[in-house]
């Protein structure tokens, strides 16, 4: 028999292809840098392969982006100073390869960038211009070069006016995506024109410009609207709207919240050609939701979700809304603090298919309604209803009985036990779990949890003072998928449960304010072992030093916001900060370790940083240069005046919330 012949292959890799190692590297979530640091190889394969970059400075563009020469996504959100030669650069080294830009937290540029941008860049179809403040009519007419553009945000560019989107309409008739969210100076005729031109347009956001309903005979003929917001445009009321008739079937969310003039006679009108509605958003209106209004809901009997928030809703309403729309899935109530048994009773038992139902602050409810909940949505995959304090602890029992979906639930601020914990524990698709001031639970219940819910993202254990490190260390245990979790002001806290929450690998953020037995070895074994940790705060821990912060500084390089305020810290760990490229946001309002110079160098130190609270005696110790520099660098100061203040026990604490709060 004739023996095959062996090929030896001193390089595996050299067998795969290109095209396989680019499909590879499409399973990979991350941790690419590791991967292109393998060899030169992979080095030169990471760089082609790469197609979305978010850098941490602007001065580093030309190195990246002669690298990463395939870029079509680049964000820049993390450059909060972005001049006419970055753009420039990325113009010329991108060229037709870009497709999206994000300058949302960028400034500095003026529309000579924004020219060589447009010009080079002729494939750009989205750009996000938020927040750009001194934007004029003539950045925007140079914004028009870009023909390509079918995605742009301008919100809060308080500067333009009518003259400039007309440019942006003339010049970008491709665009199906605009957002003019607080563009302040734009009205009826800027929208309008924009509506007239750019036919494809898709989603629009004018919250809170100054229009009226004479623009939106212009934008309810446009054949493909999907998504409209109109939330706080107090112009659009019921006699700007009398004469509108639409048949806008393309229509499918709406938002009208915060529409303080626009009554159930306004919104007659406005929904009248919208049949295939399916979201809509009424919060924060100023009518009551009665019988007639909820008569304005016919002609969207499709409708699969509606928002209320702080509305004024009568029992009449809430069986007129389930009557009317039975294919609701999503109701939300927060804070409509009129709700009551009757009313909400009605509305479940129609909805058989809700999924997810808000009634957060409805303090009126009781245990019927979370009975005829329970009973009624067994669908039911979300669950807010915080400061509902009527309700008994029973009830908690029947929600995980019944309510076996459940993906989210909010039960802050509730009378719910162990014995409610363990039947939420039945819900094994549960993912996030609030108990804020929850002070019936103990390390008892929290087991339950920790056994049975082993999908847990999120959890919520603020001011539950009965949770000690047993509860935390079964958490850690049976959720390893955890990325978030509040245990602040649960004084029984030690530094055992930071070393079983080590474990949690993907731990992102985690919030220990008021933990006065923690201290900066706890805090090491989180840093060491939490590579994604990106959010800390570490405010009243006393114990927690110069070490600790030497370690994230060490092995915490994804750290973008950190709380240090009232801690043992000094200058030493807070110049160690400055190692952390992505740093973004700072406090450290109390610290008797600090000296101004120390904090000045620190905030010199960290190139990133977009937000610094400190205390108002620093504002007159720090250079004003430097003040300036900073500022000028992207940084915004906030100076709080906060003296320390005793806590208060937990109980009374909530006893004299519950005084306030009738």
């Amino acid at each position: 028999m004739k023996k095959v012949k062996q090929i030896r292959v001193s390089k595996p890799f050299d067998l795969l292809s290109e095209e396989l190692v680019f499909i590879i590297l499409d399973l990979i979530p991350s941790d690419l840098k590791s991967f292109s640091l393998t060899c030169k190889w992979f080095y030169q394969l990471e760089s082609k392969h790469r197609r979305s970059l978010k850098p941490l400075r602007s001065d580093y563009l030309p190195r990246i982006l002669t690298r990463f020469h395939n870029t079509t996504d680049l964000d820049l959100t993390f450059c909060p100073r972005v001049t006419d030669y970055a753009l420039s650069v990325v113009g010329c080294l991108c060229g037709p390869t870009l497709h999206s830009l994000d300058l949302s937290r960028s400034a500095s540029f003026s529309a000579a960038g924004l020219l060589r941008l447009a010009v080079k860049c002729v494939n750009l179809v989205e750009i996000d211009l938020s927040n750009a403040t001194e934007m004029r009519d003539a950045d925007a007419a140079v914004v028009a070069e870009a023909r390509s553009l079918e995605r742009l945000k301008l919100g809060r560019c308080k500067m333009l006016t009518d003259m400039g989107i007309g440019c942006i309409a003339v010049g970008c008739k491709k665009l199906n995506m605009v957002s003019l969210k607080w563009c302040v100076g734009v009205g009826d005729l800027g929208v309008g024109l924009l509506a007239v031109k750019c036919k494809d347009i898709r989603t629009l956001d004018l919250s809170y410009l100054p229009i009226t309903g004479k623009c939106l005979h212009d934008i309810l003929k446009l054949q493909h609207l999907e998504e409209l917001f109109l939330e706080g445009c107090f112009g659009v009321d019921d006699d700007s709207l009398k004469s509108l008739r639409h048949d806008c079937k393309s229509l499918k969310k709406l938002d009208a919240s915060s529409c303080q003039n626009l009554t159930h006679k306004g919104l007659t009108s406005l929904l009248s050609g919208a049949a295939c509605l399916q979201r809509l958003d009424l919060a924060h209106c100023s009518s009551v939701i009665s019988l007639d209004f909820a008569s304005s809901l016919k002609k969207v009997s499709a409708l699969q979700s509606i928002g209320l928030d702080g509305c004024s809703v009568t029992p009449d309403g809430l069986k007129a809304i389930c009557t009317l729309c039975n294919s609701l899935k999503e109701v939300s109530l927060s804070k409509c603090v009129s709700v009551t048994d009757e009313g909400l009773s009605s509305l479940v038992m129609k909805l058989k298919d809700l999924r997810k139902l808000d009634i957060t602050c409805c303090r009126k409810l009781s245990g019927v309604s979370i009975t005829q909940i329970a009973n009624s949505c067994p669908l039911l995959v979300s669950l807010k209803m915080e400061s509902c304090s009527l309700v008994s602890r029973e009830a908690f029992w029947l929600i995980g009985q019944k309510c076996r979906l459940l993906e989210e639930l909010d039960l802050t601020d509730n009378e719910i036990d162990d014995e409610g914990l363990k039947s939420i524990s039945s819900c094994l698709s549960l993912s996030s779990l609030k108990l804020g001031i929850c002070l019936n639970i103990t390390d008892k219940g929290l087991s339950y949890i920790g056994m049975g819910c082993s999908n847990l993202r999120e959890l919520d254990l603020y001011r539950s003072v009965g949770i000690t490190d047993v509860g935390i260390s079964t958490i850690a245990q049976g959720c390893i998928h955890l990325e978030t979790i509040n245990i602040s002001y649960c004084q029984d806290i030690t530094d055992k449960s930071l070393v079983s929450l080590s474990k949690c690998s993907l731990l992102q953020t985690f919030e220990s304010r008021g933990c006065p037995n923690i201290t900066s070895q706890g805090l090491a074994a989180i840093a060491v072992r939490c590579k994604r940790l990106a959010k800390v705060d570490l405010k009243k821990c006393p114990s927690i030093n110069d070490s600790g912060l030497l370690a994230l500084a060490h092995f915490s390089q994804n750290l973008k916001q950190i709380n240090v305020s009232d801690t043992a810290v000094t200058e030493v760990g807070l110049l160690s900060l400055a190692n952390i490229g992505c740093l973004q946001n700072i406090a450290v309002v109390i610290s008797s370790g600090l000296s101004p110079s120390g904090v000045a160098a620190a905030l010199l130190g960290c190139g990133g940083l977009r937000k610094a609270k400190l205390h108002a005696s620093l504002r007159s110790l720090l250079p004003l240069s430097l003040i300036h520099h900073l500022e000028a660098r992207g940084c915004a100061f906030l100076w709080k005046d906060n003296t320390l203040q005793a806590e208060l026990d937990p109980k009374y604490w909530k006893q004299q919330l519950e005084e306030i709060v009738p």
